[in-house]
């Protein structure tokens, strides 16, 4: 089957899933490529935003989120509907990033154990210590905002993702759970961690906004 065409950059999109989502998705799965590249207009500005927040890079954003598409199109008889559509496109294309940054050896300078301090983390609690995430349009100092994505670009491939999905996706600690397929638990402790770490990292720039 032909290939879905290359998403355009940044065009206009709906914000969530439109009821007729299911209806797309069913001409999909029948082998009706326009019906997915309707899809594929209508979230691949999410797509790029998202996988733009991990790699912080806007070509390889544009090509992952091409990766992630094609891979959708390539499994989507196996959608069931159990989830929206856009919940089960967004596993395979945070899969696809975050596959693709092991690949390129995109690691932190020291990694944690998942498990370590879960003690420390009551169910459910926020994790702390908590770094909050900035919008770029709330700090007027460019140097900032390179010293943040910096920090975070030097967490591992699963913290960033964590975060990623947390504090900027706003997903909550289950829907992460289900995202990451991993339990609460390691959510939790890969948040904690994350956030320690850029607490550390950005100590001083925080102590100065």
């Amino acid at each position: 089957m032909t290939e879905p065409s290359k998403p355009l950059p940044m065009q206009a999109e709906t914000a969530a899933a439109d009821p007729d989502d299911l209806q797309l998705v069913v001409r999909a799965q029948a082998g009706e490529t326009s019906a997915f590249n309707e899809l594929v207009t209508r979230y691949r500005s999410r797509a790029f935003s998202m996988i733009y927040q991990m790699t912080r890079n806007e070509q390889d954003a544009w090509d992952l989120a091409q990766d992630g598409f094609v891979k959708a199109w390539k499994n989507i008889g196996r959608f069931r509907g159990q989830s929206s559509f856009y919940t089960w496109l967004y596993r395979i294309l945070m899969n696809v990033t975050i596959d693709s940054m092991r690949r390129k050896h995109i690691q932190s300078g020291t990694e944690f154990d998942d498990q370590i301090g879960l003690r420390q983390i009551e169910p459910g609690a926020a994790t702390a210590p908590r770094v909050e995430m900035q919008p770029v349009e709330n700090i007027s100092d460019r140097e900032i905002r390179t010293r943040i994505d910096e920090a975070i670009a030097k967490l591992s491939p699963e913290h960033r993702a964590a975060i990623v999905m947390r504090e900027i996706d706003g997903l909550e600690y289950t829907e992460i759970a289900a995202q990451m397929e991993c339990s609460l638990g390691t959510v939790m402790s890969r948040l904690f961690y994350a956030r320690k770490k850029l607490q550390a990292l950005l100590k001083d720039v925080y102590e100065n906004i």
